[in-house]
């Protein structure tokens, strides 16, 4: 019988280490967010307006730092950034300040809001942390924007509803994306081992 049972208590490691695990997490996280920038029409999804896009880019960040603490959520929100970067197809993305600085922010709120929600409920942590985690990149990129000069501060106006739109998304994505996270790890911890370890063949 494996010594993981269903009555073991989980450990606790200190949320700013890196573990096997969670380097495992953010490669994967990392790919994912990868291919969303890299094909057409998925990770940026055109629409006219001032962006030129909307994104669920900001999804593998977000459960990143909500699923694998906040050093993956960095790790996942650079990647974000530099494939924003990389792929920019209006002038001010062009601008590491504006494309890169504030999506490394998106893991870190939305670790932050889970951790302090989840002994609440999981459900209600995970949808506050995709929101915060969508609003975060919504907010830090606009605002950047109008330091830099891009956009006049006016313009924010005709931004706010499509942001609001995404981190409803962002939000829903994410409780389900954490509920399955979670079902996946509980069967892997608790499955019993059907003969003795010394006799599996791996």
């Amino acid at each position: 019988m494996s010594k993981f049972t269903s009555k073991s208590p989980a450990p606790v490691t200190n949320p700013w280490t890196l573990t096997t695990e969670r380097i495992v997490i953010a490669g994967v996280l990392a790919a994912i967010t990868i291919i969303l920038g890299v094909v057409p029409g998925i990770g940026f999804i055109p629409i006219p307006n001032l962006s030129g896009s909307a994104t669920i880019e900001h999804i593998p960040t977000i459960l990143g730092g909500v699923i694998a603490g906040p050093i993956v959520g960095l790790i996942s929100g650079l990647i974000f950034g530099i494939v924003s970067f990389l792929h920019a197809n209006v002038p001010f993305f062009k601008d590491p300040l504006v494309a890169i600085l504030p999506r490394i922010f998106i893991g870190l709120t939305a670790w932050a809001s889970f951790a302090a929600l989840v002994r609440i409920n999981r459900d209600v942590a995970a949808a506050v942390a995709g929101f915060v985690g969508a609003a975060t990149n919504s907010v830090l990129v606009v605002g950047m924007l109008v330091l830099r000069g891009y956009i006049p501060p006016v313009a924010v106006l005709a931004i706010i509803p499509q942001a609001i739109v995404e981190a409803i998304l962002a939000a829903v994505l994410t409780v389900l994306l954490v509920r399955a996270f979670y079902i996946v790890q509980g069967r892997y911890i608790h499955a019993p081992d059907e003969k003795p370890r010394d006799e599996l063949p791996y």
